[in-house]
């Protein structure tokens, strides 16, 4: 079992930033692929970011490349969802997510996710 708790959402203006954090629980954490999720209102969850195990390999959405960085800490248990250049489209509830096998595209499906946090509420004022 892993327990997720995200922390770090808030309000913020546009063009500003924000860190999201995600704690695990537990002594496997560095087993898991680790995702950035979001889901808006009347929308469909999203990845937002991904990071392998090491964290040698991140993938990001197309609409958040070169403005969100993801990260982790196998040390601290803790992935990093860095937010620069926040847009009011930004505006949803974040999630982080813990995968023990996808790979590939496998990885941006909801379902490949074995362990969900809360969720933290961004939200981006224009």
């Amino acid at each position: 079992q892993v327990q997720l708790v995200e922390s770090g959402g808030g309000l913020v203006q546009a063009g500003g930033t924000r860190r999201l954090s995600c704690a695990a629980s537990g002594r496997t954490f560095s087993t898991y692929t680790m995702g950035w999720f979001r889901q808006a209102p009347g929308k469909e969850r999203e990845l937002v970011a991904r990071i392998n195990r090491s964290g040698g390999t991140t993938n990001y959405a197309d609409s958040v490349k070169g403005r969100f960085t993801i990260s982790r800490d196998n040390a601290k248990n803790t992935v990093y969802l860095q937010m620069n250049s926040l847009e009011p489209e930004d505006t949803a509830v974040y999630y982080c997510a813990a995968s023990k096998f996808c790979s590939g595209y496998g990885c941006y499906d909801p379902g490949n996710y074995n362990y969900w946090g809360q969720g933290t509420q961004v939200t981006v004022s224009s």
